[in-house]
């Protein structure tokens, strides 16, 4: 089951992904919420991050942990 964070403000259910994507210095691992659930779905929050949500847009995002 893929790990699922659901919105305060707007109620709306999101699932973590991860996508391998290319930058200058080279491959880079991007996290990102969809609504579905789509290809590169996690089970798991990332070790280190912790989840946040936008006061502004409800929105959820996922942030390094100090």
């Amino acid at each position: 089951m893929p790990y699922s964070v659901k919105s305060k403000k707007t109620g709306v259910e999101y699932y973590l992904h991860s996508r391998e994507t290319q930058s200058r210095g080279g491959k880079r691992l991007l996290y990102f919420f969809a609504k579905e659930i789509k290809e590169g779905a996690l089970d798991k929050l990332p070790e280190g991050y912790v989840v946040t949500e936008s006061a502004q847009t409800g929105l959820p995002l996922l942030k390094r942990a100090n």
